[in-house]
């Protein structure tokens, strides 16, 4: 019997990537001339697990979230990694809106990854492995084309791949 190749999928970034990309995006602030002079600012918020961001207008936060994503797309991080569904808060003058980094799949998530493999290739087994699916199959090419099928797919959360062995 020929040895088993597998992979991991997971939903998560790499931090220092991240870290990188909240610098670059606190560079261009101080240097852009539509920012300067306003309350604009974007901070980690509370042990790197989301960003804060303030600003003048709500206007003024979609372009610092349009920012950040543009440098999250350059260091290979998928814009699907911030929630985005958090209202912005004002207080007086300032506005505020703290985005959390979506990170881990939870059992829903993964039963439907599992699904979109069992369908589309019957041979490649998927097991739930805590906040991890290991897709295991005897051919690489099953487990390349699990990759470019779960690339394809339009999920609300982001996707990597790790451990192919």
């Amino acid at each position: 019997m020929a040895k088993d190749f597998s992979f991991d999928v997971v939903s998560d970034f790499d931090a220092g990537e991240m870290t990188n990309a909240v610098d670059q995006v606190q560079r261009e602030l101080s240097q852009r001339y539509d920012f300067k002079g306003t309350a604009a600012k974007l901070e980690f918020a509370d042990g790197k697990s989301g960003v804060q961001l303030e600003g003048d207008s709500r206007n003024q936060l979609d372009a610092l979230i349009d920012v950040l994503q543009s440098k999250l797309i350059r260091r290979g991080i998928s814009t699907k990694v911030l929630d985005l569904t958090s209202e912005a808060v004002e207080s007086g003058v300032i506005v505020k809106r703290t985005l959390a980094f979506k990170k881990g799949l939870d059992q829903d998530k993964a039963k439907k990854l599992s699904k979109i493999i069992r369908d589309a290739y019957p041979k490649a087994k998927a097991q739930i492995q805590g906040d991890s699916v290991r897709v295991s199959s005897a051919s690489k090419d099953d487990l390349q084309g699990v990759m470019t099928l779960l690339k394809a797919q339009d999920l609300d959360f982001p996707l990597e791949f790790q451990n192919l062995r």
